[in-house]
């Protein structure tokens, strides 16, 4: 990777106490605007060199290399090779394809994005894409869309330009046998995914630095409570929640729920906030202290128990315990069970924190939804001596 100029991130992550830099990648989003832009480059007859510059999805922009670019007949292609950084998973080093030729004249739609060979189709509902559509997440199509707006400015000209663009990738079926797409009802390939583009360094011990000198900031200035959050996006959303606390209260523990509540204990923290979306916080109600997919998944059927227990209605327990992600789950519970579940989900999430941390410290306990309100809080809950 190359050429990386990005408001928060420059190319590398300093490891608290060591002397190598983390390289930051890119997801597979990146990867398909960038082929996508060779690939129209190409079709048009515009100038394409060996590395084309990408939007990033938060402010700034990306250097990618193409692996080929060329015109074939009617339409343009370019590979670009997946680079992961330092956080390398089961699609570092794919490759990443885009095809692109003109749409029919009586197509009504200014582009039409596909998912070729290698990309997955979604054939279950709880994702943020429809079943039957490829597994190309909504950020990612955004980068696209933005990738065709800007290349038809660089035509000069008002034509209507209408193109298809098709992503693929060679070897995608056999990548995502080891993810968990084939769980998750996303079939034929791996997923295109990615909100911000880029992919930071995510090693055990990389992390786990990070969280422990996030901690220990906010000890000196003076802190003796901090919100523990699982990601960018819940902190973002807590923020806003709890405007009062200062940036150096806000860590993203990411999923490494126990390891940063034991930090926080033996650094002197006396009251703990958690946040999380209801998928991390129903793992943490049932036990997980590290919630990565790669731990394993919620387990739905469990969670289908409680939704008998709490209302008595079994046709919608089963609906439950046979749901794909906790999105469809939210999505499915009638309002009128919605808040008890979730406050069920809350109290079994505060339960095993506290197992988790200890009798010392208060704790309290955010869900947010997708939206990023909240759908359960609570507050201050102390432990027992």
């Amino acid at each position: 990777m190359q050429g990386l100029n990005h408001p928060e991130e420059n190319g590398s992550v300093k490891l608290p106490g060591r002397h190598r830099q983390l390289k930051v990648g890119f997801s597979t989003g990146t990867a398909a605007a960038a082929a996508a832009q060779g690939a129209l480059r190409e079709l048009l007859g515009l100038p394409c060199s060996e590395a084309v510059e990408v939007s990033l999805p938060k402010g700034g922009k990306l250097t990618v290399p193409l692996l080929s670019h060329g015109s074939y007949g009617s339409r343009g292609e370019a590979l670009v090779v997946k680079d992961g950084g330092d956080d390398p998973d089961a699609t570092h080093g794919a490759v990443i394809g885009a095809r692109v030729w003109f749409s029919p004249a009586d197509c009504q739609e200014s582009e039409t994005f596909r998912g070729g060979e290698g990309v997955g189709r979604v054939t279950k509902p709880g994702l943020p894409v429809a079943v039957g559509e490829p597994a190309i997440n909504p950020v990612p199509r955004r980068m696209l869309h933005q990738t065709t707006a800007a290349i038809r400015q660089l035509t000069g000209n008002n034509l209507p330009l209408r193109f298809t663009v098709e992503i693929f990738v060679p070897q995608g079926e056999e990548i995502a046998r080891h993810t968990l797409n084939p769980r998750l009802g996303i079939l034929g390939g791996i997923s295109i995914l990615g909100t911000t583009g880029l992919v930071r360094p995510f090693s055990h011990q990389a992390y786990r630095a990070t969280v422990v000198s996030a901690l220990k900031v906010a000890r000196a200035v003076g802190l003796t409570g901090v919100v523990l959050t699982t990601g960018g996006k819940s902190e973002e959303y807590l923020k806003r929640i709890i405007p009062h606390l200062s940036e150096e209260g806000f860590v993203q523990m990411g999923d490494y729920v126990g390891f940063a509540l034991k930090t926080a204990v033996r650094l002197g923290f006396s009251h703990l906030t958690i946040g999380a979306f209801f998928g991390k916080a129903l793992k943490m109600a049932q036990g997980f202290s590290h919630t990565h997919a790669s731990q394993g998944l919620a387990n739905f059927g469990e969670l289908g128990r409680w939704t008998e227990e709490i209302t008595g209605d079994f046709l919608l327990s089963q609906a439950v315990a046979q749901a794909n992600t906790a999105r469809q789950v939210l999505e499915m519970l009638p309002e009128a069970h919605k808040k008890a579940m979730v406050a069920e989900v809350g109290r079994r999430m505060l339960a095993a924190l506290r197992k988790l941390a200890g009798p010392s410290p208060e704790l309290a306990t955010v869900i947010l939804d997708l939206d990023g309100l909240p759908l359960f809080w609570r507050d201050r809950v102390r432990g027992s001596s």
